[in-house]
């Protein structure tokens, strides 16, 4: 038998014979002189035990009487110190008293008896060192695998921590990136006004109505309590709704509807499809542009573009035609007559169940009642103000827009220093005078009672 070293080289398996007659070892040895072994010899048992203080040992066989120490003291010593060692014990004589001591305390591998059969003697050598190898790499497996489990055990600890820190990385960027996209979807609202605004400078001040429809959308969204992202896309949707109409001439854009040739009345139909159309590859614009496309479809399914009928065409799209009838019903933009906003509000309520949803039409009412009487005002907060009596940490309540209608601050706007500085420069450069709409910070706890004081 043979066995792997750590080197790479062989090495013979090693057999201890101990026996007080020479005789018996020098048989002993002829017989395994041919087998692949390293035969070590000891005449008694005191030099067996100090050969194997020296080296390794494989297998040792022991007579069972000997003077001094018997076979079966000495492989029980050999069981208590050197335990892998493989231990048979061989006996001429039947004693059942040394052969269970041999059991019991040397836990001996077989025993053989003399005379011994060398076939016998050889299979039983085979036998024990195969055992032998075989437990001692079943050993050096069990030792490899609690390596392998520890090092696993420390890598999935380590990985578990690692899975944990680049989770939180992960996830700190993901939040990261909803803030900076709702921030995104905040500026595209802004960016929209300003857009229309710049478009309406095309008309004269009496025939803009973007403004005015963004301020009355912004009331319905409010008192109905309309979530940020519907208030977004309805305010957008009143910021760009006839961005379709710019390819228009300017003597059409200034027409009453009602008065166009037939040649302009397919354009004018084709505006809401064109507006869409401008929108539908922003991706923040898709609901809005939705709105946009049926603002012109009627209740009655006489509208623009798709002839919808009834609940078939979105809500927020009956609430902006609502808004944009109203407005341009005031700007003569509808009809060749301008109505003041009474008359604008009669015409809708005329028309309700044809052009506009009738279970809307008081409910909008009520709006333009809050958006005439401005509520705002109402709010002991909120307060008009010149440019230079503005100061920093107020708020603007409403868009403040130039003389020439360009947007210049949004509503929920900060004021600062720098911002209040850059308003009374402009309005300066403008030759105007500005009625800034703002709510005033509430004095911190104590400052009352401290100024009363002084």
């Amino acid at each position: 038998m043979e066995e792997q070293l750590n080197d790479g080289l062989e090495r013979k398996s090693t057999v201890l014979l101990v026996d007080d007659e020479e005789s018996i070892l020098n048989s002993l040895r002829r017989l395994l002189r041919s087998q692949p072994y390293e035969i070590l010899l000891a005449d008694s048992g005191e030099k067996a035990l100090e050969i194997l203080a020296q080296r390794p040992v494989d297998v040792v066989m022991s007579d069972a009487r000997m003077p001094g120490m018997d076979g079966a003291t000495l492989l029980a010593h050999v069981h208590q110190r050197y335990p892998s060692t493989l231990r048979i014990l061989l006996t001429g004589y039947a004693d059942m008293t040394l052969i269970a001591k041999a059991i019991n305390e040397g836990q001996i591998h077989r025993y053989l008896s003399k005379p011994w059969n060398d076939d016998e003697m050889l299979v039983t050598l085979r036998q024990a060192l195969a055992h032998h190898h075989s437990e001692d790499e079943r050993q050096r497996l069990q030792a490899l695998a609690r390596e392998q489990n520890e090092q696993l055990r420390s890598l999935n600890a380590t990985l578990e921590k690692r899975v944990a820190a680049r989770t939180a990385e992960l996830q700190q960027t993901a939040d990261m990136l909803d803030l900076a996209y709702e921030e995104l979807k905040r500026s595209y609202v802004t960016g929209t006004e300003v857009f229309s605004l710049l478009a309406n400078l095309r008309l004269p001040k009496a025939k803009q109505t973007n403004r005015q429809i963004i301020e009355l959308i912004r009331v319905y969204c409010k008192t109905h309590g309309l979530s940020e992202t519907d208030s977004r896309d309805m305010t957008m949707a009143a910021a760009l709704y006839n961005i379709g109409k710019l390819s228009w001439t300017d003597g059409m854009m200034t027409a009453p509807a009602d008065l166009l040739r037939h040649t302009e009345r397919d354009l004018y139909r084709a505006y809401p499809k064109q507006s869409e159309s401008l929108l539908m590859t922003l991706e923040p614009m898709k609901d809005a542009a939705r709105i946009i496309l049926h603002h012109q479809e009627r209740w009655d399914g006489s509208g623009f573009p798709d002839h919808l009928r009834g609940e078939a065409i979105p809500l927020g799209a009956r609430w902006l035609k609502l808004a944009v009838d109203f407005i341009e019903l005031q700007r003569g933009l509808i009809l060749e007559r301008q109505m003041n906003s009474a008359e604008a509000l009669l015409f809708i309520r005329k028309y309700a169940g044809r052009l506009y949803d009738p279970d809307l039409v008081e409910d909008f009412v009520k709006v333009c009642a809050d958006f005439l009487s401005d509520v705002s005002l109402s709010d002991p907060t909120v307060v008009v103000l010149g440019t230079r009596e503005l100061a920093a940490g107020m708020v603007l309540v409403r868009n403040l827009n130039a003389d020439n209608g360009m947007l210049l601050l949004n509503a929920g706007k900060v004021l600062s220093t720098a911002l209040v500085d850059k308003l009374i420069a402009f309005e300066a450069m403008e030759a105007g005078k500005y009625s800034v709409f703002v709510r005033v910070p509430e004095p911190a706890p104590g400052h009352e009672q401290a100024a009363g004081l002084a």
